[in-house]
């Protein structure tokens, strides 16, 4: 399986498990041959009724801050920073003539996966290598939770550059203190500093 075939494999696997998807089995596993994570994800999904893989799925991504699919999240959190982040996306796609479905974020990881088998390993390969420590975050917080998602993260991860010693430190900080929070602007609401400097 080439690099291409291999992301966009692994878009449509981080998906929610619809009716669609679960219907494809024949072709899911065909397509997954020969990567065993990849085998052992599919297998795991199409073993399962709808209903234990579709909540899995919300439990795993949608009721966990920690291993949310929004890949500006882990850098930049809650800021104005990420609201750059997400237009510096958006603009990438559209340099390449691609536009996202209404109301999809352009950070969510399907996407970006998408956007690397689609624009290729320069161009489109760089938010993932943007997001590197996030995309790292996210395949702890998976294994951690013992969810056969970590599978497709770890085939991810060994496509991308290893993390150098300073990704290490930077992931331990993130790890321990958590994605940056603004305070800017609470004070109009009565949320800002209590005490007054007095010289």
């Amino acid at each position: 399986m080439d690099r291409s075939d291999l992301f966009q494999l692994a878009s449509l696997l981080l998906t929610y498990p619809d009716e669609e998807l679960l219907a494809a089995g024949d072709e899911l596993r065909a397509a997954a041959a020969g990567v065993g994570e990849f085998e052992r994800f599919v297998e795991w999904l199409l073993t399962g009724t709808p209903t234990e893989v579709q909540r899995h799925y919300v439990e795993t991504f949608d009721l966990r801050r920690r291993s949310g699919l929004y890949l500006t999240y882990y850098l930049h959190g809650d800021t104005r920073k990420r609201g750059m982040a997400l237009l510096m996306l958006k603009q990438r796609y559209r340099a390449h003539g691609l536009r996202l479905a209404d109301g999809e974020l352009p950070d969510l990881l399907p996407i970006v996966l998408e956007f690397a088998a689609t624009a290729g390993p320069g161009d489109g390969e760089a938010p993932l290598r943007q997001h590197r420590q996030g995309i790292e975050l996210l395949r702890s917080a998976l294994h951690e939770a013992r969810t056969p998602y970590a599978l497709i993260l770890d085939v991810v991860c060994a496509q991308l550059p290893q993390l150098t010693g300073e990704d290490l430190a930077a992931l331990t900080s993130l790890a321990f203190d958590g994605p940056p929070v603004e305070t800017a602007g609470l004070d109009e609401v009565g949320l800002g500093p209590r005490l007054e400097v007095y010289r």
